[in-house]
Formats: structure tokens, sequence, C-alpha cells
């Protein structure tokens, strides 16, 4: 028994040993970030550098006045608690209609956004492009990157990138640790992640989803404005939309660039305000915010073939399209975060938690599904 157990030691020692020498050797020393932490978790902006997205003039919700005495199903409420939800949020007419909160979270405490900064990063290029910073979503990639001036990559359109249609070969793999998802998500160099893809399909004819288009959306605006991701959202969304707590935005490292895919580290009252502005057009109190033209084009699914062969009936600039009610869109982040925008009803529902329903109805999540009925009720 002992000679086993001795030979179980020295394997593990011995599968260490190679593991951290190949982490060492290969220059991917993210794998030990990867492995100790091992799953995404929506408190990571603890273990990552942030930027402080800052706030201006705060603007606080209203309570409508039957708040929380709006019909709350038994049965939405526990398909909830059972994927660990820690906030739910509706807002109706530009009131607090209901709002709930588990596990000792608040209407103020942060969680991480994960692919909902999508979302984010596509209404910054729509601010963008308003204020002339991107001339059109036309232009080649490497008008900004010179990393894409060169072959078919001088080819990629920021629309392409807005569309997941890059043509990149962009793995977008979360269960893998040595994924260039995992790279991007624990490394410490996203703009050598990103830019570092290959090209495997012409540039605008398949619709895949792929977060690094996103993080390249997310240095094009930061080349073009000048400004890191974080100062940007701060002066052109977090301050004007009048958010009540600074957020964070997660950064490859300390003062590096800002994880554009995902890390954008909120609150559900606050997150609401995205989806406010996009209920309003792109507009906040009668402001324009982003260009009007980019707001109604990003909530069109794109239309280009997806991997099953189909146009794309689910997916615009970075925001989610319900194939059952079109005017229906979301942001989606992949722990179950999400931002539903129901026009017909002026409604905003925000969800932040730990779990998301493995079952999917036409691409939509089943407590996207149930929450968007509860939003037409």
């Amino acid at each position: 028994m002992k000679k086993i157990l001795k030979r179980i030691v020295l394997s593990l020692f011995g599968l260490i040993a190679i593991f951290s020498a190949y982490a060492w050797i290969s220059g991917k020393t993210y794998l030990f970030k990867a492995v100790w932490y091992n799953f995404a978790n929506i408190d990571d902006y603890k273990i990552f550098s942030n930027t402080t997205v800052g706030t201006g003039i705060p603007q606080p919700w209203h309570n409508a006045v039957n708040y929380n005495k709006i019909s709350y199903p038994d049965s939405l409420n526990q398909l909830l608690e059972d994927l660990g939800s820690v906030g739910l949020l509706l807002i109706r007419n530009d009131s607090v209609a209901f709002e709930k909160y588990w596990d000792g979270y608040s209407d103020s405490s942060l969680s991480g956004s994960f692919s909902m900064a999508k979302s984010i990063t596509s209404l910054l290029i729509g601010v963008a492009l308003k204020e002339g910073a991107i001339k059109s979503l036309q232009e080649p990639v490497g008008h900004y990157l010179p990393e894409f001036n060169t072959g078919i990559k001088a080819r990629v359109k920021i629309i392409d990138l807005l569309t997941m249609s890059s043509g990149s070969d962009f793995d977008e793999s979360y269960w893998n640790p040595l994924s260039v998802t995992t790279d991007l998500y624990y490394g410490s160099d996203a703009y050598k992640t990103a830019v570092n893809v290959k090209m495997v399909q012409e540039p605008g004819t398949l619709h895949r989803y792929k977060s690094g288009d996103t993080q390249l959306l997310g240095l094009v605006l930061e080349k073009a404005t000048g400004q890191s991701l974080g100062s940007y959202a701060a002066v052109k969304l977090w301050q004007p939309l009048g958010a009540e707590h600074p957020a964070l935005w997660s950064t490859d490292h300390e003062n590096g660039h800002a994880k554009a895919y995902c890390c954008f580290n909120s609150n559900t009252r606050d997150f609401a305000r995205i989806g406010q502005l996009m209920l309003d057009s792109g507009k906040w109190k009668g402001v324009r915010i982003i260009d009007s033209d980019y707001y109604a084009a990003s909530i069109k699914a794109c239309g280009i073939t997806d991997t099953r062969g189909k146009p794309c009936d689910y997916y615009g600039y970075q925001w989610w399209i319900d194939p059952l009610h079109p005017d229906i869109f979301y942001a989606r982040g992949i722990l179950g975060q999400y931002i539903i925008v129901i026009p017909s009803k002026k409604t905003i529902i925000v969800r932040l938690g730990k779990m998301t329903s493995m079952t999917r109805e036409h691409t939509v999540p089943k407590e996207v599904r149930w929450l968007i009925n509860w939003g037409l009720s």
C-alpha cells in the first residue's frame, strides 16, 4: 500500500512539474491562474486588475406606485432560485416596478456582466460613429490595427467584428485551459491574443460567435478615440446616463487593455440604464447618445449565414434578438446575466446570477423566455 501511495504522490508531483515547465517555457503563465480558479465566477473582478468607470451626477430611479406589488409567479421565482440568481429588476415606464435580491447581494452590489459587456462595447462603437471618431462601419480594421493591414486580414471591416463574422479562427472554448478564450480571460496581453488570430473564412460570410471579435472592437475604439475603454465609457455612457455607482471594467494587467468582450462589473439598477438607453432608441432623456442609424441596425438580426447554414435571425451588432419576438432584444452573459428590452411594454428586465439553463428555444435560454413572458404579461 505504501508503495502504491508513493507512486501516486510521485506521479502527481511529476504532472505538476511537467505542467509548470510547459507553462513557463511556452509563456502561458496565465495557466496557473486558470487552473487555480478553475471556472469563471461573478466576483472575478476581485482577482483581476480593473479600471474604474466613474460617475457624474447621479440620476436615481423612482419606484413605481405599485412597487413590488406586480404579479411574480412562484414558478419563475423557483427557476431563478434554482439557477443561483443574485438580482432581479423590472423597470416599466421609467420606474422600478419590481426588484429582488438573493445571497447577500443588493441593488448596489457589483456583479460581473460577462458577455453583456459586448453590448456595452457595441454602444461605444455607436457613440464613436456619432461623434466621427469612427467614420464608417465599412472602414477596414487595419486603419486602426496594423496587424490587419495585409492579406485576408486587410479585408476585415468594423461591421464584420460587430456581426461576429470576421472569419478568424478564434476558438470560443470555455472549458479548455489551453484555448485562446482562456488566454484572453486570464492572460496579461489582450492585444497580442486578439490580433494574432488567423483567418479561415472570407470576412462577412459566416456568423460564428467569437469573443475575440469584440476584443478587437475594443482595441479599435481605444485607437480611434485615443482613450482607454473605461475612460471612454465613463464620459460617454456612465456619466450621461446618471449611474449611481462607479463600475469596474477588468483589464489584462494594471493600466492595460479592458476586456471588451466581458468583465464590466456593476449592479442591477445601473445595468438597467443601458436597457433604458436602448428602449429610448439610443437617447437619454431626449439627448441622443448613439448614432440613430447605428441604433436601428444594431437590434436587427444580421442575416449572415451561421454555422447551421441558415441566415442568422438571433444576433445583431453584439445584441441578441428573440426570433419569436423580433422586436425584443437583450444583452447576455454566460452565467445568466441579462438586460432584456421589451419595447411594446416599455419594460426592461435585468437578471444577474451564477448559472444559466442549458435549455434553449430558438437560441433563447429558458429563463430568458420565462422573463420575456413575465415582462409581456
